[in-house]
Parts: C-alpha cells; sequence; structure tokens
C-alpha cells in the first residue's frame, strides 16, 4: 500500500443472516434445537471499494439503510465483512458507541479511567489529562458521583471528552458532530474544524450534508448497499439529495401521510416545488422557488387564506407564508371547483433539504379547514456560505471623511 494512504477498502461485502423463526420460550427453543432453520439473507453492503488518503477528512453519506454503519463498524473491526479485504494504515479510533464500556456503579471519575484504558491510554497519560476531559465535559461537581445518577446528556458528555483525547492515527465518527447542548455543541465543532485544520484522517458517517461541504475533501454516496458516486463533496451531497428525491411525492394524501386537521371541505389532488429557471422539480437552484399545490374543493369555503410552511432537514420552522400576509384578500373557494395556488419565492433557503407542509385557514376565525404537514419535500444546491437562510439584500459604503 502507498505510505499516503490510510485506508483501502477492497471489494467489501456483509450478508447478515435473518432467522424467520422467533423463540419466545425454553420449550419452543429445545423442541425446535434439530429442526431445519431457515433464514432470509440481507446484503447489507455489496462490493464496496475506496480509498482514505492520510489527513483527508473523509464523508460517507447515504439514505437510512444504505450500510453507512455498518460499513463504519467493519472499519473498526466489529463487524468482519463476508467478502473483500481492508488495509489500515495507522491505529484507529472509533467514535461509534459512545459510552461503551462505562460501568454505571462505578463513579465518573473511575469510569475515565477504565474508559480510558479501553481506548489504549495509559493510567499516567489519563491522569495528565484528567483535568482536561473534566473541564470540557463540564461536569466537574458530578465526578464523584455513580454513573447512574447522570442523566443521558451528562454521560454522552463526559464519553465524548474522554473519546476526544484518544491518541490515534486515523477517527471513524458516525454522527456524533454535536452531541449536549448548545454551549458543549460549539466546543464539538470547534474540536472537528481543529481535527480539520491539522490534517487528521477522519472518515465521517453523517446526514448534515452542511457538514459534509464544511468539513470533507472527498465524499462517498453509498445507495442500495453499493457506491454510487466518489467525489467533490458538493457533488456527492447534489447526488445525495437526488437519491433521497428520485421519487418525491406529488401530494396525494394517503393514509401514511393523513392530515393532521381535514374537515372534509377540500382535498388536495398534488403538489410540486419547482425552480422557475430550469423548471425542474425537486431541486432548487439560487433563481427561488415556486410551490404549486392543487386542490379541489367539496364544499364552499368561506375567508380562506391558504399558506405553507417550509421545515430543514432538523424539523426546524424556517417560513411561513399564506394568501392573506402576502397583502391578498381571503379568497372564496366553491364547491366542485379545482383550485391551482401557487407560492413563488425569492432565493432565501440556503443549501440542505426542506419540507413543506400546506394548510388553509379561516382568516377570519382562525379555524383550520386543512392542515397537511409534508405534502413534499425539495433540496436548495448552490455554493455554501455556512448559514440558514440567505435572504434578498444590498450592500452599501460610504466614505464619511470630511474633505
Amino acid at each position: 500500500m502507498k505510505d499516503d494512504v490510510a485506508i483501502r477498502v477492497q471489494g467489501i461485502g456483509k450478508k447478515f443472516r435473518v432467522p424467520h423463526e422467533k423463540h419466545n420460550s425454553l420449550k419452543s427453543k429445545a423442541v425446535n434445537i434439530f429442526g431445519p432453520r431457515k433464514y432470509t439473507e440481507f446484503q447489507a453492503l455489496d462490493d464496496i471499494s475506496f480509498e482514505v488518503k492520510k489527513g483527508e477528512f473523509f464523508g460517507i453519506v447515504g439514505k437510512n439503510g444504505s450500510g453507512k454503519s455498518t460499513l463504519l463498524k467493519i472499519l473498526a473491526n466489529i463487524y468482519q465483512p463476508s467478502a473483500g479485504d481492508i488495509t489500515i494504515n495507522g491505529s484507529l479510533a472509533p467514535f461509534i458507541e459512545l459510552g461503551v464500556g462505562f460501568n454505571m456503579e462505578l463513579t465518573g471519575r473511575e469510569n475515565v479511567f477504565l474508559s480510558g484504558t479501553i481506548l489504549g491510554l495509559t493510567r499516567k497519560k489519563i491522569e495528565a489529562i484528567y483535568e482536561d476531559i473534566v473541564a470540557f465535559a463540564e461536569i466537574e461537581e458530578f465526578m464523584d458521583q455513580k454513573l447512574k445518577n447522570y442523566s443521558s446528556g451528562m454521560q454522552v458528555r463526559l464519553a465524548f471528552s474522554i473519546a476526544v483525547r484518544a491518541e490515534s492515527d486515523i477517527l471513524l465518527i458516525d454522527e456524533v458532530l454535536a452531541v449536549g447542548d448548545a454551549a458543549f455543541q460549539a466546543k464539538c465543532f470547534d474540536y472537528f474544524r481543529g481535527l480539520k485544520a491539522n490534517k487528521k484522517t477522519v472518515v465521517f458517517v453523517t446526514h448534515d450534508m452542511l457538514a459534509i461541504k464544511e468539513y470533507c475533501d472527498r465524499a462517498l454516496l453509498i445507495n442500495n448497499s453499493r457506491v454510487q458516486s466518489i467525489g467533490d463533496p458538493s457533488q456527492i451531497t447534489d447526488a445525495y439529495f437526488k437519491a433521497i428525491y428520485s421519487s418525491p411525492r406529488q401530494g396525494v394524501l394517503t393514509n401514511d401521510n393523513s392530515p393532521r386537521v381535514n374537515d372534509g371541505s377540500l382535498n388536495i389532488t398534488s403538489c410540486r416545488v419547482v425552480d422557475p429557471s430550469s423548471k425542474k422539480q425537486g431541486g432548487i437552484t439560487d433563481k427561488g422557488l415556486v410551490i404549486d399545490i392543487c386542490v379541489k374543493v367539496k364544499s364552499d369555503i368561506i375567508n380562506a387564506n391558504p399558506g405553507v410552511l417550509i421545515h430543514d432537514q432538523l424539523d426546524r420552522h424556517i417560513s411561513a407564508s399564506s394568501l392573506v400576509w402576502a397583502g391578498a384578500k381571503p379568497s372564496h373557494l366553491k364547491a366542485g371547483k379545482e383550485y391551482l395556488i401557487s407560492f413563488a419565492f425569492e432565493d432565501f433557503l440556503e443549501v440542505g433539504q426542506y419540507k413543506v407542509s400546506f394548510n388553509v385557514a379561516n382568516s377570519e376565525t382562525g379555524s383550520f379547514y386543512l392542515w397537511a404537514d409534508e405534502i413534499t419535500g425539495f433540496h436548495v444546491k448552490k455554493d455554501l456560505t455556512g448559514a440558514i437562510v440567505s435572504p434578498p439584500y444590498k450592500v452599501t459604503l460610504k466614505d464619511l471623511t470630511k474633505k
């Protein structure tokens, strides 16, 4: 293997055997012990190959169930592959299951030494960094209490604080970029920026596409247990969003997507999110977006005020818009007719994936005729600024120097 390669993965495959029978008692196990056992084989990973260079921040993304975490556990030697070979050039520390090895009957102090030893640190080294670990976790006053009395957040903070002290050449990180409250999350982000600046070799699994674009030098997209593409983080995040929305919902509500409120006055027949420049659906650039929603009215609706809400991938409420808030008068929707309601937005959203909810309210009473959550989704792709929104704005510069 070349000296500049930290990890080489060649043709890795992983199969799991899922038994058909489920035994709930010793009797059923004894009766069936000599009988034929039936299994279904599940292919979690199929012919995965890639290399990670030394000093590279390498991202792995994919839909839920695509095999990302399974791959990371194979790299960490938790799972053995069913096929293929892996070569690791250097020591490795997995940030996969924070707190593994913690003993709830021991104090926080005792668990620092226990966990540190599991990570390969000597007692002398742990003693030298103990105060730093405790200060980073921000739980100084609780270190002599048993771990079973800690909140789950305190346990994760302590585990993270110990794990980041692991002396290794390669870090494997699975969705632990930020844990704890807002202040502690800021520390986590600073730590990962430090890894990036110091050219630490990192393999990073996440659903956060902003983090992929900010931290990673390259990224890999796994789709249906196989490598779909490897390359520039911007291209991989675009491919990820296309995979997520390869079959976008068109707004026809089903039992799995039933409205929160529906008095029977109208139904959504279709919906779509369109890029106004390309007229393409689902993928939005920097030209704004149009949300088109078709409704069929069953009974007259007076003072109708239709509106949409946009949520990001963390379910944060990004924006709310309605007919009345746009300065128009409420509408009278007549029974038997079908209406197209369009919401046109200028460019204001940053890179990410978003969901659309829709409602029709009575503008006078505030009650809802219909409220439907997540009727469709879309993604935004453009140059990254790191912000949640990008409102239209102007900048002026004036010389105030007296002449």
